[in-house]
């Protein structure tokens, strides 16, 4: 059973089941091109969020060397999730709010074609307000990031969380493979998620989990949390406990973006069959599908506070 005792942030629809998100709406530029020197409003936070500190500001810039110099070979956006691959054949992934795209049967509001810019032009979208542009930009930086050989831990994160029976966990997002586990070895489980409805007391309403997250020890924090710009703020509520868990297939394994912050473990894919996952993208697959051609990695970042 998931109980909890107070409230957060959160939303829909977490990496490969359900994931959280709200974006506000783009500003389209003069003949839809985008500038390398000057980002337009629709790559930009809108107000309320943190400006350079924030954890994309951070990604994007943390990743900008590695993006010179190559370019993109293929996008795909797909109704579960957007792909990325490289000219080096490097390939990332991200979620795909698809619940959040504007302008009718034409939802990506950048330059085309996207295939054959710089990585660079890709990794600016990011910092956009647009779900589907941060897709893109988070996809793109995951194919930059999240190599062989970044990652010291294989496997589900269940195995790496060190949950205890004393811990009161908060799950942001509803990872519901995780669940049974959980319940099994944490005294309490409380999961948060955008609710079209009323909340019970096995779920509740992704508004409430700062509350929560205040008081709990293990917070698991889904990676669209990125492309909603709700990160920062969770991150924020979530400081005083001892297990910080970034995961979903969106997760850029990069630890130095979240130095001086409270996560402490990150978990996300790395893509070694680049082109099954852009069929099974294009065909509206998602986590259940990517199967073999992705592997499960963590990244622990220093050591667990008591």
């Amino acid at each position: 059973m998931v109980t909890g005792r107070g409230g957060g942030v959160g939303g829909r629809a977490v990496d490969g089941v359900e994931d959280m998100g709200e974006a506000g709406m783009p500003t389209r530029r003069q003949e839809d091109e985008v500038s390398r020197m000057e980002l337009t409003s629709r790559t930009s936070r809108p107000s309320g969020r943190k400006g350079p500190e924030g954890i994309a500001a951070r990604l994007r810039g943390h990743l900008a060397g590695e993006a010179s110099g190559v370019r993109v070979q293929d996008v795909r956006i797909g109704l579960g999730y957007t792909a990325v691959r490289l000219g080096d054949g490097g390939t990332g992934v991200a979620y795909t709010f698809r619940d959040l795209a504007r302008g009718g049967c034409s939802v990506f509001k950048g330059a085309r074609p996207l295939a054959g810019r710089p990585a660079a032009e890709l990794l600016a979208f990011l910092e956009s307000s647009d779900a589907i542009e941060a897709a893109v930009g988070l996809a793109c930086a995951n194919a930059l990031a999240n190599r062989e050989g970044v990652c010291e831990l294989h496997g589900d994160i269940l195995e790496h969380l060190g949950v205890t029976p004393e811990d009161e966990v908060a799950m942001i997002g509803n990872f519901a493979p995780l669940l049974e586990g959980l319940r099994r070895q944490a005294r309490s489980l409380t999961v948060f998620e955008r609710l079209d409805g009323p909340g019970s007391r096995e779920l509740r309403a992704d508004h409430e989990a700062p509350g929560v997250l205040a008081h709990s020890s293990v917070a698991l924090i889904t990676a669209t949390s990125l492309l909603n710009g709700t990160l920062d703020a969770l991150l924020e509520a979530a400081r005083n406990c001892r297990t910080v868990a970034l995961l979903g297939a969106s997760t850029p394994l990069v630890p130095e973006v979240f130095e001086g912050t409270c996560v402490n473990l990150l978990s996300g894919v790395i893509v070694h069959q680049p082109d099954e996952i852009l069929q099974v993208v294009s065909e509206g697959g998602g986590m259940r599908q990517f199967g073999p051609s992705i592997r499960k990695v963590s990244k622990r970042l220093g050591a667990a506070r008591s």
